[in-house]
């Protein structure tokens, strides 16, 4: 996708961030102890070595992605002092819906006690996140929208293999969201989106609905080792070209926040961007993996805790099935 240009007076920036976890807490320890009950074998240790992961977090059955992610909403809302009926623009990223149609975002509005403006879902998986915000701007960008909430969420334990011990234990469930809106100052400064349908095999859940029976595999299959080669080497890519097409640097990033997988993947990122691990927002380890949720939520307990300031040069890049992957430059 060809990045827009910044030539227009017209922009859009971040003005609040917001992010919801379930409040049920899995540790490594007591994921080991249910999956040892079923005669699968794993540990802390195996865990934390491997992935950088110590808890995530599950929603409870009677809770769906829309539940998350009107959560983070109305804390993003707030942040931003914007009252929800002002929203013109509801965009959620999310690989788990919660029905098949309408859109989590139509079901989103309606919780919101909002009608009228556009809602509509993104499915790029973990990408999912940077492929709305760079929607979201785009629209605003030519009039279509001024004020858009754009909301990661998934309940990505629905989806699980808990007999994989090489997936089940990498994922979480939460939702981030933050408001954006139309602002003559440079927010977002850049964006790039990206596909490769060739790879589709290395990280899908095959199944789907037909006839009212479920054909084929619902739960998450991984490649591992594919996944990880080919997402340091576009994540790479994807952030120096942004940063050139921003006239930007490594040097002005003050903050790098990758999608949250796996911590040795967020590490080479950094290392090879040439940016100081304390530059590199980490939040796997509380979270898990939590697909198109885990950028938003990290920003928001980023900008919550102080870290993360405004006016800081924030980096954001997603990488997922499909195989998905882009960036967004922008000053916060």
């Amino acid at each position: 996708m060809t990045p827009h240009s910044t030539s227009s007076n017209r922009h859009s920036r971040i003005t609040g961030t917001g992010s919801f976890l379930p409040p049920k807490r899995l540790t490594n320890d007591a994921l080991a102890a249910q999956l040892a009950a079923d005669g699968i074998e794993t540990s802390d240790q195996w865990i934390v070595e491997r992935t950088g992961i110590r808890a995530r977090h599950f929603a409870e059955p009677d809770v769906s992605s829309s539940d998350l992610a009107v959560a983070a909403a109305r804390h993003a809302l707030e942040a931003a002092d914007v009252d929800a009926a002002s929203i013109d623009l509801i965009i959620v990223a999310t690989s788990t819906p919660d029905m098949v149609f309408p859109s989590t975002a139509c079901l989103v509005q309606q919780k919101l006690g909002v009608a009228g403006c556009a809602a509509f879902d993104v499915q790029a998986v973990c990408s999912g996140f940077v492929y709305a915000l760079t929607i979201a701007d785009s629209m605003i960008r030519t009039g279509a929208a001024s004020k858009a909430l754009v909301i990661g969420a998934e309940v990505f334990s629905r989806i699980l293999d808990f007999k994989d011990r090489g997936t089940c234990v990498l994922f979480g469930d939460g939702a981030g969201a933050v408001v954006l809106e139309a602002s003559d100052t440079p927010g977002i400064l850049a964006s790039e989106l990206h596909a490769d349908g060739r790879h589709v095999d290395i990280l899908c859940v095959p199944g789907h609905v037909n006839g009212g029976q479920i054909l084929g595999d619902p739960l998450l299959k991984m490649d591992g080792p594919a996944v990880f080669k080919l997402a340091v080497g576009v994540l790479y890519d994807v952030a120096k070209s942004v940063l050139e097409k921003a006239g930007r640097s490594d040097s002005d990033v003050d903050w790098l926040i990758p999608h949250q997988a796996n911590i040795r993947i967020l590490q080479s990122t950094a290392k090879r961007l040439k940016l100081p691990l304390e530059k590199l927002i980490v939040t796997v380890d509380q979270h898990g993996n939590t697909s198109a949720a885990s950028i938003p939520l990290a920003l928001d307990e980023s900008v919550r805790s102080g870290k993360i300031k405004p006016g800081d040069t924030v980096l954001l890049e997603g990488v997922g099935g499909g195989f998905t992957w882009g960036a967004v430059l922008l000053d916060l």
